[in-house]
């Protein structure tokens, strides 16, 4: 590190992944993490590299490659009063453990009447940019906000991703937290020691006043490349980054649709049934007398990730076409 580095404590995404899971796991005897790979190895980017050697095997636990038994070995663990982290490694692997996910975990505080307590923390990696093809770059947020019961999380940053991994850690529920795949050697500055950002509050990235973009997860950094890019063109955007997809902070998204009467709204998943949709549907049922133009929505197409590099780049959104999609708004008239 330089200098700079040092005194503003710039480290990695991936880091401040590791780095928040150590310092939880000294806080705290009741939690434990448990997965594929997380052991021994440190898990399939290093995410869980060195916890295994400083904590035992009791407390950082390999699993078989069984991710139903994965999840409800965390149900379990979690329902007589500990704290486990178990991971999926890949948000592919959502679907192989969805009936543990939606049926167990989502709904056992319900069907208890409010009695018990679930805090499950399931973390993953999503996305695509590393070529890892069709089974192994999916987004599928829009999944997993349509199931009660559960709070899903996606932190654009390493900053971020230290609060909000330790708000998932202390609560209650049932949490799923993500972190792009694609941005595990991203830096930014991370304080030392714990420290929580609430769930469910969205961050106002940019202030703006001609349109508002929302951006999910890494798309976030590509919404900014695109404002530097629009400001150059007299065109100033106000980006907001959810943080936090269930609950949603649609306070914060509709008082922005109020000032600026534009939004985009960007994401790597398809258009299809995307989380986009949703946000788009509240907008107009809470915002539509605000809106001078129709949402617009900048996602992947409605097809598998593909292997190609060249098709891959072409396939994610990027700072290009969320530029586009402003400038196209901007230009249609409700």
């Amino acid at each position: 590190m330089t200098a700079t580095e040092t005194e503003q404590r710039i480290i990695r995404y991936n880091d401040a992944f590791n780095e928040t899971l150590a310092e939880l796991l000294r806080e705290d005897p009741d939690i434990f993490i448990a997965g594929e790979d997380v052991g021994r190895y440190g898990g399939v980017f290093q995410s869980f590299a060195g916890l295994n050697a400083e904590f035992g095997d009791e407390r950082v636990v390999d699993t078989p490659i069984a991710e139903q038994a994965i999840i409800g070995l965390g149900i379990g663990a979690a329902a007589v009063g500990l704290r486990p982290i178990v991971d999926l490694m890949f948000m592919d692997f959502v679907m192989v453990s969805m009936d543990q996910i939606a049926n167990q975990a989502a709904k056992m505080k319900y069907m208890f009447g409010g009695k018990a307590k679930l805090p499950l923390t399931i973390t993953t990696t999503g996305g695509a940019g590393l070529g890892a093809a069709a089974q192994h770059s999916q987004s599928l947020e829009a999944w997993l906000i349509h199931v009660p019961g559960l709070k899903v999380v996606y932190p654009s940053n390493p900053y971020d991703l230290k609060g909000l991994l330790v708000s998932c850690v202390r609560d209650d529920n049932p949490t799923i937290f993500t972190l792009h795949k694609a941005m595990l050697g991203s830096k930014g500055h991370v304080p030392e020691g714990l420290y929580e950002i609430p769930l469910g509050q969205a961050k106002i990235v940019r202030e703006g006043s001609d349109a508002t973009i929302v951006a999910i997860g890494k798309m976030v950094s590509e919404a900014e490349k695109a404002a530097a890019t629009l400001a150059e063109e007299g065109i100033d955007v106000e980006i907001i980054d959810p943080r936090t997809l269930l609950p949603f902070d649609m306070d914060t998204v509709i008082q922005s649709a109020k000032k600026t009467n534009r939004i985009v709204i960007v994401h790597e998943a398809v258009k299809n049934g995307g989380i986009g949709a949703e946000i788009s549907a509240q907008i107009q049922e809470q915002a539509f007398d605000y809106l001078d133009a129709p949402v617009t929505r900048v996602a992947a197409p409605f097809a598998p990730v593909p292997f190609s590099p060249a098709l891959e780049k072409s396939y994610v959104p990027d700072a290009e076409s969320i530029a586009k999609g402003v400038r196209d708004v901007l230009h249609r008239n409700s």
